[in-house]
């Protein structure tokens, strides 16, 4: 069965505020979490952020009225309770276990680190610090996916069949991008966009259990690949397909999600991105006819889905600072993190030796 629904948990109301730090305060931390998601929080308050560009460090402090520290040591000593990591990859693992080690509950941009070993490493550490660990798939919560998500569980769509999801966009060469560094993102647009849409179908369908991947390097030169398309077989025996490119224009992907089962299909587009957008229609019924050999479809246009918009920033603080005051496991765990890593190292196996692989399957 599909997992529970990762805002189901929230409080309607909180005692205090949860206590915020920031690890990589430019790009997204400034874009969207810390204004979207910590700020407007009912339960979060930020204090103090720090980046390696010490310069816009302290535009941000500035902007948003938190402490600028001058190192992660320093940030850490500040009198925070929650640490949020938006930093390249290749440094997760170690600053993760630096928040464990001073006792700070950390959510941490995905993918968590570079590797399954990365992950398993922080989780180990954030476990034996008793602290808690989240990953940041903040897609989760957006409302419509929520809407679907309960229609699954529900039953309305029948026996999962098949999924697709789909996230791209044009991404040129930019001087020191991580995410075109293999080195510190661990991939291009399969590990960055790719693990959101493989987490987003295994939150409907539940747990891949195969895949078969083909990346590639069609338009950009840089070591990063620039496109990668996935076919998944879950382990209730429903496929999917995932198609993620950094070479597209922004307005040629519609960023589509397809769920097909026995008895209809949910189909979105625009959904699947940073932001509470997107149009979801359902085409379901409620049994299973007889075979119609004129296979008529008929003018159904379809039940559109449209619930209040809600920002996923702001649920996937609110989720996490929650899960801290009520001392439970965040919804949005480490362990969703770890399940990530091991279906994209899957995935780039299968690129690597040209054939399906096992997920969990040692190479």
């Amino acid at each position: 069965m599909p997992a529970k629904s990762p805002i189901s948990n929230l409080k309607s109301q909180t005692t205090r505020d949860i206590r915020w730090g920031v690890l990589g305060s430019g790009g997204i931390a400034r874009r969207r979490t810390i204004p979207e998601g910590i700020l407007p929080a009912r339960n979060a308050r930020l204090v103090a952020v720090f980046d390696v560009n010490a310069a816009a460090n302290a535009e941000v402090a500035r902007q948003f009225g938190a402490t600028a520290a001058n190192s992660v040591d320093e940030l850490l000593k500040a009198d925070l309770e929650a640490v949020y990591i938006a930093t390249p990859p290749n440094v997760h693992r170690e600053q993760v276990l630096a928040c464990a080690r001073a006792r700070k509950h950390v959510l941490c941009e995905k993918p968590l680190g570079l590797t399954v070993s990365d992950a398993e490493a922080m989780i180990a550490g954030c476990r034996q610090a008793g602290v808690r660990l989240g990953a940041a798939f903040m897609m989760r919560f957006h409302a419509q996916h929520q809407a679907a998500l309960g229609l699954i569980r529900d039953g309305r769509l029948g026996q999962p069949v098949f999924a697709r999801a789909q996230l791209s966009c044009w991404y040129p060469p930019i001087a020191g991008a991580w995410r075109q560094d293999p080195a510190q993102g661990g991939g291009g647009s399969l590990m960055d966009m790719g693990g959101h849409c493989m987490d987003l179908l295994e939150m409907f369908f539940g747990p891949v259990q195969a895949v078969s991947c083909f990346t590639s390097r069609t338009v950009h030169d840089y070591a990063s690949e620039d496109g990668a398309v996935v076919s998944l077989r879950f382990a209730n025996g429903a496929l999917g397909v995932v198609d993620t490119f950094f070479c597209m224009p922004d307005t040629a992907s519609q960023n589509r999600l397809e769920l097909y089962g026995s008895l209809g299909s949910i189909l979105a587009q625009g959904t699947i991105g940073q932001s509470p957008a997107g149009e979801m229609t359902t085409f379901l019924q409620s049994d299973t006819r007889a075979y119609d050999a004129q296979q008529g479809r008929g003018t159904n246009g379809g039940t559109a889905i449209a619930p209040a918009p809600l920002n996923t920033y702001r649920a996937e603080i609110e989720e996490f600072s929650q899960a801290i005051l009520d001392n439970r496991e965040p919804s949005n765990s480490a362990q969703l993190g770890l399940q990530s890593q091991r279906v994209l190292s899957a995935c780039y196996e299968s690129a690597r030796i040209g054939r399906l692989v096992e997920v969990g399957a040692k190479p």
